[in-house]
């Protein structure tokens, strides 16, 4: 027996697993597996370029109007659009599918992160608890849920790809290119480096296709429209359109926001690292293309059962502990990885290096979020499209240098972001200590559901 709030938190989250067990699987490998003329790595920046693009103006005027739910289900469904361009990849149909996805992504994660903060702030008045441990709570949820999608994704392209007939060892002068050694940006295309045969890439996108599909139908069919009252108020109003167009930019006036964008950047630049040049110049470099899915495994297990453990020990030791233990093994992994040189005989090392990063991303993922819904409690849709945004950035930039610099200057563009987060974070960090923001009442989140039922106390079995 369990709350409704907490049963809506896991159906988000076990959709959001889901719908990223196939979008994650295919950008880790879109660096190996479209490597012809950059083709995947191109992919990606147009995903996230659409998605600075979608920020700046569609999640509020989506989730006013729709609601966190039904733009949820919508913007999933541009997702999956992108698992039918990897079907026949080329620049005709992967562009088109990214700009879909684009422009499906920042609704979709403005809308979840605004339904948990509603959802943590109602539980909180009706527990008599802190909002922002509950929310803390539930994003810790969430994240432990949603990054183990790291793991049945590349489980499940390691599986599939691990049929290949043509793996042959991969010889020493390719060894020798790997890591930030050499530049990077011509990894030869010995044995393990090339495509898969196309039979086993068709199976792979259908079954990312199946779990996509999976994902709509599972929020759609479950999940409470918690905020229909608001959405069907707002659609009935006079509001002028610019009004809802322009929050995303009229937020930008809080210095609080501005002071974060190096933190919120920084999140698309360790990602984008581990995902595109980690897999391809590290893993596919000296061990083959079927090994990323098992990297990336390490990294969706350490990530998923870091987020649960942190969310729950945010509540005892703040959010700056947190950061600063992200912020050191980060800058470890970094300096480590300038001096490593990767050869195959040293398998245990390759899942390290995830390892690590996984824990210091489920901090930055779940304490981030957070942070934005303690801190904009009143301007929950645009705070999130702005996370979305500056997150998007650093992705596209990260992607946009991926085929012209060498590894060793993007090591250093990543640890420089780092120090630069370091400094501005503790400032936003410090003002909130002394001037802590008020949360918003339970009365201002009362649904419909809860508008009939005169009982504080509402239960059910989840049956998902």
């Amino acid at each position: 027996m369990i709350s409704r709030n907490f049963k809506n938190v896991l159906v988000v989250s076990i959709g959001f697993l889901s719908l990223f067990t196939a979008y994650g699987g295919l950008q880790s490998l879109q660096s190996s597996l479209n490597a012809a003329e950059g083709m995947g790595v191109a992919s990606l920046s147009v995903v996230y370029a659409s998605i600075i693009i979608s920020s700046m103006f569609l999640p509020p005027i989506m989730i006013k109007n729709l609601g966190c739910k039904w733009t949820i289900v919508v913007s999933m469904a541009c997702y999956v659009s992108y698992s039918f361009g990897n079907l026949f990849p080329g620049w005709y149909t992967l562009i088109p599918t990214s700009v879909i996805l684009g422009l499906g992504g920042s609704p979709l994660w403005s809308a979840k992160c605004t339904y948990l903060t509603i959802s943590g702030n109602m539980q909180a008045a009706k527990d008599n608890k802190k909002g922002s441990d509950v929310i803390n709570y539930y994003f810790g949820i969430f994240f432990f849920i949603f990054q183990s999608s790291a793991v049945w994704g590349n489980l499940m392209s390691s599986l599939i790809f691990g049929q290949d007939t043509a793996i042959v060892d991969i010889p020493q002068e390719q060894l020798e290119s790997c890591g930030a050694a050499d530049c990077g940006l011509n990894v030869t295309a010995y044995g393990n480096t090339t495509r898969p045969e196309q039979k086993l890439v068709w199976t792979l996108v259908g079954s990312y296709i199946g779990v996509g599909v999976l994902a709509i139908l599972i929020v759609a069919v479950f999940l409470d429209n918690i905020d229909r009252e608001q959405a069907s108020e707002f659609r009935g109003s006079q509001q002028p359109f610019c009004h809802t167009f322009l929050a995303t930019f009229r937020l930008l006036k809080d210095w609080r926001l501005v002071t974060l964008i190096p933190l919120t950047m920084y999140s698309g630049f360790e990602q984008s690292f581990l995902s595109g040049e980690y897999t391809k110049n590290y893993v596919t470099c000296a061990l083959g293309i079927h090994y990323v899915g098992f990297v990336m495994m390490c990294f969706g297990a350490s990530n998923s059962l870091c987020s649960i453990l942190f969310g729950r020990l945010a509540q005892h030791t703040g959010r700056a502990p947190l950061f600063a233990l992200a912020a050191l093994t980060n800058l470890s992994c970094i300096i480590a990885l300038l001096y490593w040189r990767p050869h195959r005989d040293q398998l245990v090392v390759f899942f390290v290096f995830p390892a690590l990063w996984g824990l210091s991303d489920a901090i930055w993922q779940t304490q981030t979020n957070a942070l934005y819904g303690i801190l904009f409690p009143r301007e929950k849709e645009a705070a999130f499209a702005n996370y979305r945004m500056w997150e998007s950035l650093g992705f596209v930039i990260a992607f946009a240098y991926s085929t012209f610099l060498c590894l060793e200057y993007k090591l250093y563009i990543v640890l420089t972001v780092l120090v630069v987060t370091a400094i501005t974070y503790p400032i936003v960090e410090y003002h909130e200590h002394k001037h802590p923001t008020k949360p918003i009442q339970e009365g201002d989140y009362q649904n419909h559901k809860e508008v009939i039922k005169a009982s504080d106390d509402i239960v059910c079995q989840t049956h998902l």
